[in-house]
């Protein structure tokens, strides 16, 4: 093919890439300026250059960088053009550049620069083809490429259509069976396979239901790829069928007994029978006594799962077991159906709990938990693949299985698989909570016999609150990371079954923590000081009463030991500060007898801790000592207030660049609380806390967007989210604070009422557009509480404006206009209502103050809103039974927060119509009508875990 553009042009690019790659930051701008300046003056040239530099260029990285700069380069919007390159090329550049692209894919030996050109021409062919513009010669090549004999030609035409699937969505099904076909069962590669797979996964994820059932087909040769792979390609197969699990789970319905032959295999290690054990050794090979989990063939002990398994069987495991999660998760019911599905997860979960290396305790123990070593060996996945699966399929299904080798690992010789049932007892606590509530009273007789008791390793009455008889006696166990656990098991137990074990088994759960406080390992006794904070937050104040000496005479004990030489472990001391802060927050007043013993301290650590390696330390300082003026009241607090505000005062003084990202957080919060617990008296502190929480309040969402091609940065207090291609980044750690301080504004406003009026105007003006600041709902919910708030502030204090009046309620109209979110519409109406409660004088009508376009738009987005419920409700009929059944308790949920939209709704409309019988409001009638609409699950007979058939 002859140049398409001139030599020069061609050098004078090579320079300017060749700049671009060096690591020198300055000649890099200077190679971007120059790029820029090309192509704002000749973009079609500098555009066809690059085409040409990807087939021509002598390195691989050069022309591998080419065409990454092409793809990122044709669909960037200039900074004075509304439309990318792209929309600007003519017809004929752009079928110039389709050629010499389609001409690399074609003749490009390197592996690396031939899939950069898959992914340049893939986003190519689809920008053109949502602009109109298909591109017939790709779609061709690529079925001409897929006949090759060559197998990288092969893979290179199935990439392609992975890639933009739409070159085949729209041929006859059985065109699309046939060439798909055909790469899944290629009898050389296994990267054509791959990617025939990829290929195959994409078009059925594009597809619309008609197309998949016309395709369903296509199932049998993907899910055949996989009985004859080398273990080193499963993980990449089965990672490609996840996402398709996960979003039309529906299509491996019919192949869930087949894949049940085959996935378990490769969750569960391989068995070994090993040496044959004497009387005289009985375990050969240094396995425990007891074998877990029973079954006919002895499986190996745990250590060989780490020491003798190698990476890429660990990584197969990991592939299956997150597949069977994945397509769990999506269609919980589907899955439930298939016997031995849910009991072939579960068991792959504890068998991968138990098996990590046995590293020096010593190291263990020494360890800060937040910089642990050995954290990187610990089985973070099977962990957390039991607690999804647990959440997913709920108790009915998990526990049986999970209790019929729960029990014998509490029991084993091997300190891994007692420290693995107690962990796994920790993660199914969350998806289990209901059925461990509803069975909580019968098992506690039951256990009592246990184990002497065979049915309780089968009997779902029996087994589901086992827990509490088998973990408590693991508090004596020897080795300490075993305790750990169990301190780690409580704490979960007490947040999952909140209040019901608070109350029923304070006695068993606190005598067994208290005890663990004094344990001689650090790690240990900290942990159950951590366990305590999830029981002191579902506790009542006079179950906790009885017990509260003993705790704060040890937690104060591992504050100060009083022994020379010994000093406890900074994380010990910030893990007891915070607990004490919890015990004294769920204790109340009944704390202040040991105020005097705990404030010092406390006062003491912020007065003296001002390192930077004292942070934390002083943070939860502040935090406790806030939560204890709060617990003991204003008048006991009162003598240390001064001292307590002018440190804090210190602390909000220190330059931002000296200390943790997080003192700010900490100061807003502990700023809050000593409010509450002064109340009126700490308004002169306003113009203190004021300026920098409105410069929190006010703070714009963060964002980083990313092209598709580009990675994230990986950034502490960022998340990444995908939006029309791109990751976008949004600052999650600015956002959280932002939301503290509207919470925190809450607390100010409520507490001080009229007091606040100094900064009603400033608050208002932020409060209003956060009605609709998208990215958080903690700061709308704040706004939504903060409106009503602001308005009585006003006026009670007198300066409450007919402006600010009329600004607020055409805001809070405005965005119940647009509002989506069935919950928030629900607080968006209680705003509205309980705004006009506070600015409407008793008994007279809301257009006393309402202007009537305010008026008006209320009513027409009221009409609004309640067609779109409408709408939704009659959609939702309309699906089949089995579906409906299938998404139950999501179902639920919606209709609920729709309830709750059309109640408050109902009461606005109760409120602007005062001069007529409510009953016969057209409005209130067409609330209720919506309302019938409804599918009232609730009135269903079902079980607690929903349909199982």
């Amino acid at each position: 093919m002859e140049p398409v553009v001139s030599p020069q042009v061609t050098a004078e690019l090579n320079q300017i890439l060749s700049n671009l790659v060096l690591g020198d930051n300055e000649i890099r701008a200077n190679a971007e300026k120059a790029v820029n300046d090309r192509l704002a003056q000749t973009p079609q040239l500098y555009l066809l250059a690059l085409s040409q530099f990807a087939t021509s260029a002598d390195t691989e990285v050069m022309r591998s960088f080419s065409l990454v700069l092409l793809r990122r380069l044709l669909f960037r919007s200039s900074s004075d053009q509304r439309l990318p390159l792209y929309d600007h090329l003519s017809a004929e550049t752009l079928s110039t550049i389709e050629k010499l692209l389609l001409r690399t894919l074609l003749h490009e030996s390197s592996t690396v620069v031939k899939r950069r050109a898959v992914d340049t021409i893939a986003d190519l062919a689809n920008n053109s083809m949502s602009r109109g513009r298909p591109w017939h010669a790709l779609q061709q090549q690529a079925f001409s490429m897929a006949q090759s004999e060559d197998p990288s030609i092969r893979e290179t035409a199935y990439r392609v259509f992975a890639g933009s699937p739409n070159l085949i969505m729209d041929l006859q099904p059985e065109s699309v069976l046939a060439i798909l076909q055909k790469g899944l069962q290629d009898p050389q590669s296994v990267e054509v396979r791959h990617a025939a797979l990829r290929a195959a996964v994409a078009f059925l994820s594009a597809s619309d239901i008609a197309q998949q059932a016309q395709t369903l087909p296509l199932l049998y040769p993907m899910l055949n790829t996989l009985p004859y792979l080398p273990h080193a390609h499963l993980p990449g197969f089965l990672s490609t069928l996840t996402p398709l699990a996960s979003s039309n789970p529906s299509l491996f319905e019919h192949h869930l007994s087949a894949l049940l032959k085959f996935l378990p295999g490769l969750i569960l290690p391989s068995a070994d029978a090993g040496p044959t054990p004497t009387v005289s050794r009985p375990n050969p090979n240094g396995a425990p006594s007891f074998s877990f989990p029973p079954s006919p063939v002895a499986t190996p002990d745990a250590s060989a799962g780490t020491d003798d398994e190698d990476e890429e069987t660990r990584e197969v495991r990991k592939a299956a077991l997150e597949f069977m999660v994945s397509l769990s998760e999506a269609r919980p019911g589907m899955v439930r159906r298939v016997d031995g599905w849910t009991a072939a997860v579960v068991r792959g979960c504890l068998e991968g709990m138990g098996e990590f290396p046995e590293e020096d305790i010593d190291v263990w123990l020494e360890a800060d938990p937040a910089e642990d070593p050995t954290d990187d060996n610990y089985p973070h996945v099977f962990e957390q693949a039991l607690d999804r699966i647990s959440i997913a399929l709920g108790g009915k299904a998990v526990l049986p299985p999970a209790f019929q080798y729960i029990p014998g690992m509490l029991v084993n010789h091997d300190w891994r698989l007692r420290h693995a049932g107690l962990m796994a007892i920790s993660a199914i606590a969350e998806g289990t909570n209901k059925i461990m509530q509803k069975e909580l009273g019968k098992v506690v007789e039951c256990v009592n016999h246990f184990p002497a008791c065979k049915v309780c390793m089968h009997d779902l009455t029996c087994v589901t609150l086992l827990s509490l008889r088998l973990v408590t006696p693991m508090f004596g166990d020897h080795h300490p990371r075993v305790r750990y656990a169990a301190c780690q098991c409580i704490g979960q137990l007490c947040t999952d079954l909140e209040e019901v074990i608070q109350a029923e088994y304070h006695q068993q759960l606190l005598n067994a923590l208290i005890h663990t406080l004094e344990a001689e390992e650090a790690r240990v006794h900290a942990h159950a000081a951590a366990a305590l904070i999830n029981f002191c937050e579902g506790v009542e104040r006079e179950t906790l009463l009885p017990y509260l000496d003993p705790i704060v005479e040890r937690l104060l004990k591992l504050l100060n030991p009083g022994q020379p030489g010994k000093t406890p472990k900074r994380y010990v001391q910030e893990q007891v500060i915070t607990t004490l802060a919890m015990v004294a927050d769920a204790s109340e007043a009944t704390f202040a007898k040991h105020y005097t013993a705990i404030m010092p301290l406390l006062l003491n650590v912020l007065q003296n801790a001002n390192t930077a390696e004292y942070d934390k330390l002083r943070m939860k300082a502040m935090e406790c000592a806030g939560l204890i003026a709060i617990a003991v009241g204003r008048e006991v607090f009162r003598p240390d207030a001064n001292a307590f505000i002018e440190l804090l005062m210190r602390v909000q003084n220190i330059p931002a660049e000296t200390h943790d990202a997080m003192l700010g957080h900490y100061l807003i919060a502990t700023w809050a609380k000593v409010c509450q617990a002064l109340g009126p008296e700490f308004e002169p502190y306003l113009p203190v806390v004021m300026p920098p929480l409105l410069t929190a309040a006010a703070a714009k969402a963060n964002l980083s967007v990313y092209e598709e091609d580009e990675a994230p940065d990986a950034k502490d207090g960022w998340e990444t989210v995908s939006m029309d291609g791109r990751q976008v980044g949004i600052k999650t750690s600015a956002i959280e604070e932002k939301c503290q301080a509207f919470e925190t504004l809450v607390i100010y406003c409520s507490t001080l009422g009229s007091r606040f009026a100094p900064y009603l105007s400033q608050s208002l003006e932020l409060v209003l557009p956060s009605l609709g600041f998208w990215f958080h709902d903690g700061v709308r919910e704040a706004s939504a509480l903060l409106v009503p708030m602001l308005l009585s502030c006003g006026k009670n204090s007198g300066t409450l404006t007919p402006r600010m009046v009329s600004a607020s309620f055409s805001q809070i109209v405005h965005f119940i206009n647009i509002e989506t979110d069935p919950t928030f519409l629900s607080s968006l109406y209680k705003c509205y209502t309980d705004s006009l409660r506070v600015v409407v004088p008793q008994g007279s009508a809301a257009t006393v103050v309402l202007p009537q376009e305010v008026y008006d738009a209320t009513i027409e987005a009221t009409k609004r809103q309640l067609q779109l419920i409408a709408d939704r409700r009659k959609a939702r009929s309309g699906k089949p039974a089995s579906e409906v059944a299938e998404d139950r308790e999501d179902l639920m949920l919606v209709e609920e927060m729709e309830d709750f939209a059309l109640e408050d709704m109902g009461k606005l409309v109760a409120m602007l119509d005062t001069d007529s019988d409510n009953t016969t409001n057209p409005l209130t009638i067409a609330i209720s009508s919506v309302r019938e609409l409804g599918l009232h699950l609730e009135q269903w007979d079902s079980e607690d875990e929903g349909v199982e058939s």
